[in-house]
């Protein structure tokens, strides 16, 4: 896209750009844009919250009247106002169960989730869940089973069974994620990944889904174990 600025400036259109990454954005050298200090996947910072959203848009079309240049970059000004944690916040879950992903573990996990997911879409009227076409109680037996080295059969005939994998994974992260958020009382997104990636089966299960097939001699496989299931900022130094 940086690259794409300076050949539609050529034509006489001014461009700016929203940076989530900023020495990608020196190195790539937009005509204009604003560095933004937020996590991956917000550019314009927390959800719902429009007037928020509309600082960050005007700050950035207020670089359009910047004669300077070539290349301008400028910081917004403010974090994300999510990003500190609430002390009110309580986890949907009694406690802490890790283990190792079992079938058996894994679904009273989810089965304790249910009424708080069931809590958020009816508040919010959506969900992300669906991707991988199975129920969770489904994507948690699924993805056991490939704990287990188990390739299962994908329920889609459109779909590999390594891609419906990838899917039942974000399935589950989404239903997780989704009953964290319902009620008045919302977590910062470190407080939310905090508690998935290191306190619940779930979030265990994947980590360990990651270390498993990441040898896998099918590439596509190993692709999604390495590239897919676990975030980079969530993957130890060590891989």
């Amino acid at each position: 896209m940086s690259a794409l600025g300076h050949f539609i400036e050529e034509e006489g259109i001014p461009t700016v750009a929203i940076s989530l990454v900023r020495p990608q954005t020196e190195n790539t050298r937009p005509p204009r844009a604003l560095w933004v200090p937020f996590e991956l996947g917000r550019p314009f910072g927390p959800p719902s919250d429009p007037q928020f959203q509309k600082r960050v848009i005007m700050a950035a079309l207020q670089l359009l009247e910047r004669q300077a240049g070539p290349v301008v970059i400028e910081n917004f000004p403010d974090d994300d106002p999510r990003e500190r944690p609430d002390p009110g916040w309580r986890p949907p879950l009694s406690e802490a169960r890790l283990g190792d992903g079992s079938a058996d573990i894994l679904a009273a996990e989810i089965e304790e989730l249910a009424s708080s997911y069931r809590r958020f879409v009816a508040q919010h009227g959506r969900t992300l869940v669906g991707l991988s076409g199975l129920s969770i109680p489904e994507a948690g037996r699924y993805i056991a089973a490939w704990l287990r080295g188990v390739t299962p059969i994908s329920p889609n005939q459109e779909m590999s069974a390594p891609l419906t994998l990838r899917f039942a994974v974000d399935d589950l992260k989404a239903y997780y994620f989704e009953a964290a958020l319902a009620g008045a009382v919302k977590p910062s997104s470190k407080q939310l990944g905090d508690w998935f990636w290191n306190e619940t089966t779930a979030g265990a299960a994947i980590f360990a889904l990651r270390k498993a097939y990441l040898a896998s001699e099918d590439e596509g496989l190993k692709a999604i174990a390495g590239l897919f299931l676990v975030p980079g900022v969530r993957v130890p130094p060590t891989g």
